[in-house]
């Protein structure tokens, strides 16, 4: 039986199946995220009334996304490890935007983000620092962060030496 070459018509879907395929294999598989932890707790925007929330912990990439649902809105920060920076999504303009300051007072497991904007109970996530970070908060009670442009940490502070810094 004679060899036959076939024609390109024969050959183009076996080239379309072979090209979709290593394209399929060379794009990156895409980014898993994780849920850290779901905490149902209170929460306050703008000095505002606390009132009761939910906080869902992501991790994907080096990044920590906290999602605060209070009610029918949707509050999202975002931690980054590398450089350690924080960030507010603003659905104005569907953007992060870097914090300009955060603060923690332990003794009642609460956190703030610029100034008294969102304050959040959340005892995981401040007990996950003094784990990192024993003998830094041994023995304190208030933190401060103040945030530079760029939303990299320009200033911290504890206790008595924050209110030197304002």
């Amino acid at each position: 039986m004679p060899f036959r070459v076939p024609s390109p018509r024969q050959l183009l879907p076996v080239a379309l199946t072979a090209a979709t395929a290593l394209t399929w294999a060379l794009l990156p598989a895409p980014a898993r995220s994780e849920v850290l932890y779901t905490l149902e707790t209170q929460c306050s925007l703008k000095q505002g009334a606390a009132q009761a929330c939910t906080v869902e912990a992501t991790e994907q990439d080096g990044t920590t996304l906290y999602r605060h649902t209070i009610g029918d809105r949707v509050v999202l920060i975002r931690i980054e490890a590398e450089p350690s920076r924080m960030s507010l999504w603003n659905p104005s303009n569907n953007l992060w935007t870097y914090l300009t300051s955060a603060g923690a007072l332990l003794s009642s497991n609460t956190v703030c983000f610029n100034g008294m904007d969102l304050c959040v109970v959340n005892p995981n996530y401040l007990n996950s620092l003094v784990e990192e970070k024993p003998a830094l908060y041994e023995g304190r009670d208030l933190v401060r962060v103040k945030f530079g442009i760029d939303g990299r940490v320009d200033l911290s502070c504890f206790d008595t030496a924050c209110a030197e810094v304002n």
